[in-house]
């Protein structure tokens, strides 16, 4: 369109200079001393326009001149960045091909040629993951400090910056080294907040260290930001807080047991009550973080606030769509564990539980199976009541709906309390079996004797041979010479390994042992 414009407007005036021309003709003198040269009006134009244009030409070619050193250094770099470009391209096309020997040989070569600082480091980030994938750690390491050193240098880029504490952060965290890789993340020039996947890395580092606040703090920030799973976010939220509640509940009970110590117990207490109040609603009903807080206040004698901490997670708040969910069994399995005081309460509300449950089985069709866990409650709670004959009714609703060693332990209990030792030996036997997988016996067996016809009569010592009629006389004879009561038990001790280890039932009578055998066996060979 520019183009177009100067055309028509140069023809336009061309145009109408040649009609000024045409319409007003006349001549140019010029006098120089005594030369005198005069020449028309439209000729000294076109001398004037063509000295114009030649001139114009001349300066443009001798700028020209003049520009080529300059133009041959941009050509010979542009040279320079094709190659070292097609050379980056070749090592990541071989790193992502798994050829890592190849790819670390060529980026290294790359990262010592190119004059580029962010050409550089890029290769030797590259290097290092090469070379951490063929497990040589120490070369990754060098790499890995050369492109730090290099990027430090350019402190006004912080993404280069980033990128290289990023990468570090990442195959360290790979090797279980999370101080090293925390460390590169909290340099000056490194802003890891500013970014999705450096905040991750944080999170890993923090998880390796344990760090349960910071671990607390990024979930809830990546969840907001729905940079990861919400299952995944609500999972490290639990375990964090949940740690968090135990680590300061232990604190304050190891500080606790020193008198000297009491203030310092005390403030441990008020951080444990701290960190339970900053957690919101949706966080307190999380199965790990309710278990926690429930330790704690039973550990400080608050039951009530316990019960309270646990049917609010049981029940999501009261939420009237948790109903027909299935209730979390570590929960029920520690509202099971009630005080004295806290029983009654804790039973009704279970049965209300019950009611509920049942009610939407009828109406849903729910599976039955996800009351189980609820009866097993159910009948813990009454027997810690001695309800003996509700006990039993709730445990054998639960045994029928799904094998479980803790609901025949508590029934054996609850047999052996009301005093019938038999059913609660059979349900210790069934809480074995489904505990450790072994067959359940249907009665006890008595296993016959072993035949010992074919036994021999004196053992070899080092075989099953039989000695000789002599050997046995002297056998005999050295056992007779012995007036002492150990004589006759080393002889009989020396055939006991022979025997089987299974009961004898007496319905079968006595039989002849060995020392008869041979008794009788030397009065024969006398007679």
């Amino acid at each position: 369109m520019r183009t177009w414009f100067w055309t028509v407007l140069l023809v336009s005036l061309a145009v109408l200079l040649a009609f000024v021309i045409h319409r007003f003709p006349g001549n140019v003198l010029i006098i120089v001393d005594q030369w005198r040269v005069q020449v028309s009006l439209a000729f000294a134009i076109l001398v004037v326009v063509t000295s114009f244009v030649g001139l114009y030409l001349l300066l443009r070619l001798v700028t020209w001149l003049v520009k080529t050193p300059e133009r041959f250094r941009h050509w010979q770099g542009q040279r320079q960045e094709k190659r070292e470009q097609s050379l980056l391209e070749q090592g990541w096309t071989a790193l992502l091909e798994g050829r890592y020997t190849h790819a670390e040989k060529m980026l290294t070569r790359l990262s010592g040629k190119s004059a580029d600082k962010r050409r550089q480091v890029l290769a030797m980030l590259s290097a290092a993951r090469a070379a951490h994938e063929v497990g040589q750690f120490k070369r990754q390491d060098e790499l890995l400090m050369q492109a730090q050193t290099v990027a430090v240098g350019q402190v006004a880029d912080v993404e280069l910056n980033t990128a290289v504490a990023a990468a570090a952060a990442d195959l360290w965290l790979q090797q279980g080294r999370a101080q090293e890789a925390l460390a590169a993340l909290q340099l000056d020039h490194v802003q890891p907040m500013r970014h999705l996947h450096t905040m991750r890395l944080l999170l890993k580092v923090y998880q390796q260290t344990n760090h349960h606040a910071k671990v607390l703090e990024l979930a809830r920030a990546l969840k907001r930001k729905e940079a990861i799973d919400q299952v995944e976010a609500d999972r490290l939220i639990e375990s964090a807080a949940a740690a968090l509640i135990r680590q300061s509940t232990d604190a304050g009970t190891q500080t606790g047991q020193d008198d000297s110590a009491s203030v310092q117990a005390g403030q441990q207490d008020r951080a444990w009550e701290t960190c339970w109040k900053q957690l919101k609603a949706e966080e307190r009903i999380l199965p790990e973080v309710a278990l926690a807080a429930s330790q704690a206040f039973q550990h400080e004698g608050n039951y009530k606030e316990a019960t309270k901490v646990l049917e609010a997670a049981l029940t999501g708040n009261n939420d009237k769509s948790q109903k027909d969910k299935p209730l979390d069994p570590r929960l029920l399995a520690a509202y099971a564990r009630a005080e004295p005081e806290q029983v009654t309460p804790r039973l009704q509300k279970a049965e209300q539980w019950l009611e509920d449950r049942q009610a939407a089985i009828a109406n849903k069709q729910t599976p039955s199976t996800n009351i189980a866990d609820l009866l097993t409650t159910l009948g813990a709670l009454c027997l810690a009541a001695q309800m003996w004959g509700q006990a039993q009714r709730y445990l054998e609703r639960s045994a029928k709906l799904r094998k479980d060693a803790r609901v025949h332990a508590l029934l054996g209990s609850l047999f052996d309390r009301i005093g019938q030792p038999q059913r609660a030996a059979q349900h210790w036997r069934l809480a074995t079996a489904v505990s450790a997988a072994l067959p359940t016996l249907a009665q006890d067996v008595v296993l016959p004797a072993a035949n010992t016809e074919a036994d021999p009569v004196v053992p070899h010592g080092e075989g099953l041979d039989v000695y000789g009629e002599q050997d046995a006389d002297e056998v005999q004879f050295a056992s007779r010479s012995d007036d002492g009561p150990g004589a006759n038990q080393t002889a009989k001790t020396d055939y006991d390994e022979f025997f089987d280890s299974a009961p004898i039932p007496l319905s079968m009578g006595a039989f002849e042992s060995i020392d008869d055998q041979v008794q009788a066996k030397t009065q024969k060979t006398d007679a």
